[in-house]
């Protein structure tokens, strides 16, 4: 399954307190058809869904849809606060290739 760091967690943590009624909600990561490489990345604060798998750390939930499951195995959730730009960021080793951007890949299971 995927790997999430501290820096995300504390991110995910800061987002949801922000916002009321957050008991439930959690950082869903998916992998969609799109992007100059074929696949990118899509993150938005969500529910579980049927057929979700759960990430917790620290009491906070990461979710993957069944679809983004391959693509996401072993892979790394990070978020980076840098010059270059803030923001949730994907270390995954099943990519392939990636494009300039770094939201954009290709894996060789890629349709």
């Amino acid at each position: 399954m995927i790997n999430v760091t501290d820096n995300a967690v504390r991110q995910l943590q800061s987002l949801l307190s922000r916002r009321a009624e957050t008991s439930r909600k959690g950082l869903r990561v998916h992998v969609a058809k799109g992007g100059c490489s074929g696949m990118h990345y899509e993150m938005t604060l969500d529910e579980r869904k049927e057929g979700d798998e759960v990430v917790e750390r620290d009491g906070m939930q990461f979710f993957i849809d069944g679809e983004s499951i391959p693509y996401l195995h072993d892979a790394t959730l990070d978020f980076s606060d840098g010059l270059t730009g803030a923001g949730f960021r994907v270390v995954n080793p099943n990519a392939s290739r990636t494009c300039g951007c770094g939201s954009s890949f290709e894996t060789t299971q890629s349709d």
